[in-house]
């Protein structure tokens, strides 16, 4: 067939025509072999990331009760320490505007940058005081009086009282490790003993950092725990410690037995020398 293209008296038409039939030609046997070799692509299944969820041990299987302790401390106390961390961070973004914002305690002319602006923005919203009329200076300082730690020891007497040592019905199918209450319908547990009268549930929350985290925020933000806050305010001025056994006097709102449920997180620190947590944190 090349030959008859070579043919010198072949009209110049003719041989044009001829030229495309055969690019033609050798163009689709070339498309027919590519589609024959090529392997038709698998759609790849999405990936799904699961939520990391941590599991409660099973504390009821640990018959020694010195190990269950230890073993209820051991596993909650990182996830205390870490929400602390976390809101440590906020502080001192906090401390970093109050020092824009006053001078010598005294509140200054200064204004926050867009970037200082919505950093306080968010951690207002966080601690709900979003809609206060304070100006920002006034608003620093309320935040500083509510974004700031609790003790490991305390935290950790609460869970223990609150909890059963990880045993309660709560803690186990609900993560509700610190006993906390919700009120609409369908949001929680409902106690076993409730009276008739009542209408509130035990929160169910899906992971045990949820509960922490929700912990926090209640001490932190509840007007039933502004004296706790106080203490706590009063501490930092004085530039003391904070003091786990004091500050669990602002804890007496907590549970209907009052006073009692002081004593007996006290009792808890003590006897189990959770100071010495707060130390390690």
């Amino acid at each position: 067939m090349f030959k008859f293209l070579a043919y010198p008296k072949l009209p110049t038409l003719l041989r044009f025509y001829a030229v495309l039939i055969v690019l033609s030609v050798i163009l689709a046997l070339i498309l027919k072999y590519r589609q024959a070799t090529e392997v038709e692509p698998q759609e790849s299944e999405p990936v799904v990331e699961e939520a990391f969820v941590s599991e409660l041990p099973d504390f009821q299987s640990i018959t020694n009760i010195d190990q269950k302790k230890q073993s209820f401390f051991a596993f909650l106390h990182k996830f205390i320490d870490s929400e602390n961390q976390r809101i440590l961070k906020s502080r001192q973004i906090l401390v970093e505007l109050s020092d824009i914002l006053s001078v010598d305690g005294d509140i200054s002319d200064n204004k926050l940058s867009s970037r200082e602006q919505r950093a306080l923005d968010v951690i207002a919203t966080e601690f709900r005081l979003q809609d206060s009329d304070l100006s920002d200076a006034e608003l620093v300082e309320e935040l500083l009086v509510r974004v700031d730690v609790i003790p490991v020891s305390l935290a950790l007497a609460q869970a223990a009282n609150e909890s059963a040592w990880g045993t309660s019905r709560f803690a186990r199918e609900g993560n509700n490790i610190f006993g906390q209450w919700c009120f609409d319908e369908g949001c929680g547990l409902i106690p076993g003993r409730r009276a008739d009268t009542k209408s509130h549930e035990v929160r169910a929350f899906p992971s045990i950092e949820a509960s922490v985290t929700a912990y926090f925020r209640n001490l932190n933000t509840n007007p039933t725990y502004e004296y706790l806050r106080e203490l706590r305010a009063q501490m930092r001025m004085q530039e003391k410690a904070l003091d786990p056994l004091m500050l669990a006097a602002g804890l007496a709102r907590y549970s209907e037995r009052g006073h009692v449920y002081v004593a007996e997180l006290q009792d808890i620190i003590r006897y189990n020398d959770l100071r010495s947590r707060d130390q390690q944190s």
